[in-house]
C-alpha cells in the first residue's frame, strides 16, 4: 500500500494503484508536452507551475472515475491533461487578480514576470487544452465549455458580491460550485465518459465531484487562515488581504450580526480596515485562527465532504469506490 495523489491518499489495491500511478505518470508527460512552445520563454512560463508540482487532484479523479468502465480507453489521459491545464490556467489568472507572490512554494508567475505575461500564459494554457479537447469529440467540448462558463460565472459572481437580500453564505457556496465544483465535477465526468460507463454512473460520479470540489475549496479557505506558507505552499491570508470574504470571514460576520458581541464586531472592523498593512494583517490572522467561526467553517467542510461520500452509494463496491470515499475523508482531514 502506497500513497498516491493528493493528501497522501492510500490505495490498498495493487492493481488500482498500478493503474493510477501509470495514469498520473502519463498525465505528467502530457502536461510537459502540451506546455512546449517554439518560443523558449513561453515554454518556461507555461511550465513554471507544472514543474512546481501540485496535488494533481483533478487528474487523479479522472483516473479513479475511469475504473468504473474501460480504464485503458484512449481518451482518459488526454482528458485528464485537459482538466489540469484548465486548472493551471486559472491559477495564473487568480494570482494576478489576488496579487499573490507565492504559488506552490515558488514565486508566482506574475511576481516573476509581471501581470501581462501571467495572464497571457494562462490564455496559452487554455488554448492548448482546447486543442486536445478537439480530438476528444464534440460531447467533450460541450461538457468542458459548460464547465468553463460556470467557472467564469462563479468568478464574476464572487467579484460582484451577493445581491441585496441574498444570504452571503448561500451566495458564496454558489460561487464555489461554479469556481471549483464545476471543474472537479468535469474531472469525474470525463473519467466516466471516456471509459464508456453508462449514464447513471456518469451522473453519480459527476454529483460526487461537484460536492467534493466545494469541500476541497472550503478546506482551502480554512487552510488560508489556519496554515503557514510552509504547509500550504502559498502566502497565508491572501484572500483576507485582498478583502475577499471566504467562509470563515462570512461565518464571523453572520455571528457578529446575530449575537452582537463586542469582540466579534471589533474583529469585523479590523477586517474592514486596510489589511495591506502587515501588522493589521497579522493581527487579523491571529484572531481568526482562535475564533469559533474557523471551527464552524471546518464543520461546513465536513458536511460537504460527507455529502460527496453519500453520493457514491449507488455505485458497486470496488477498490475505486473505496478510494473515492477515502478521498472525501482526506479532504476533511486536510481542513484539520
Amino acid at each position: 500500500m502506497t500513497d498516491v495523489g493528493p493528501f497522501g491518499l492510500s490505495v490498498r489495491d495493487q492493481a488500482l494503484e498500478a493503474d493510477v500511478q501509470a495514469g498520473l505518470a502519463a498525465v505528467e508527460e502530457g502536461l510537459l508536452e502540451a506546455t512546449k512552445s517554439e518560443v523558449p520563454f513561453i515554454t518556461e512560463a507555461a511550465q513554471h507551475l507544472v514543474r512546481a508540482g501540485g496535488k494533481r487532484f483533478r487528474p487523479l479523479l479522472v483516473m479513479l472515475a475511469a475504473q468504473f468502465g474501460d480504464r485503458y480507453a484512449p481518451g482518459i489521459v488526454p482528458s485528464a491533461v485537459v482538466v489540469e491545464l484548465t486548472h493551471l490556467a486559472t491559477l495564473y489568472h487568480d494570482d494576478v487578480m489576488d496579487e499573490a507572490t507565492v504559488r506552490r512554494g515558488v514565486a508566482s508567475a506574475n511576481a516573476r514576470w509581471g501581470n501581462s505575461v501571467a495572464v497571457l500564459t494562462g490564455d496559452f494554457l487554455f488554448a492548448r487544452a482546447s486543442h486536445i479537447l478537439a480530438d476528444l469529440g464534440p460531447e467533450a467540448v460541450r461538457v468542458q465549455a459548460e464547465a468553463f462558463e460556470r467557472l467564469v460565472t462563479g468568478q464574476i459572481l464572487e467579484t460582484a458580491g451577493p445581491q441585496d437580500g441574498r444570504d452571503p453564505v448561500e451566495h458564496y457556496l454558489d460561487v464555489l460550485g461554479g469556481k471549483t465544483g464545476s471543474l472537479v465535477a468535469v474531472s469525474c465526468r470525463f473519467g466516466a465518459m471516456m471509459s464508456g460507463t453508462d449514464d447513471t454512473v456518469v451522473d453519480v460520479l459527476t454529483q460526487y465531484g461537484e460536492r467534493l470540489g466545494v469541500a476541497f475549496q472550503l478546506a482551502d479557505d480554512v487552510l488560508d487562515i489556519a496554515s503557514d506558507s510552509h504547509e500550504s505552499g502559498k502566502t497565508p491570508g491572501t484572500d483576507l488581504r485582498e478583502g475577499i470574504p471566504t467562509l470563515p470571514v462570512l461565518r464571523l460576520r453572520e455571528r457578529a450580526a446575530r449575537l452582537g458581541l463586542a469582540d466579534d464586531i471589533a474583529l469585523c472592523e479590523l477586517l474592514d480596515s486596510d489589511l495591506t498593512d502587515d501588522d493589521r494583517h497579522a493581527e487579523a490572522l491571529r484572531l481568526l485562527r482562535a475564533h469559533p467561526a474557523l471551527e464552524q467553517a471546518r464543520q461546513d467542510t465536513v458536511r460537504y465532504a460527507q455529502d460527496a461520500r453519500s453520493a457514491l452509494a449507488p455505485l458497486p463496491e470496488c477498490a475505486a469506490k473505496t478510494a473515492l470515499v477515502e478521498l472525501s475523508d482526506a479532504v476533511v482531514h486536510r481542513a484539520g
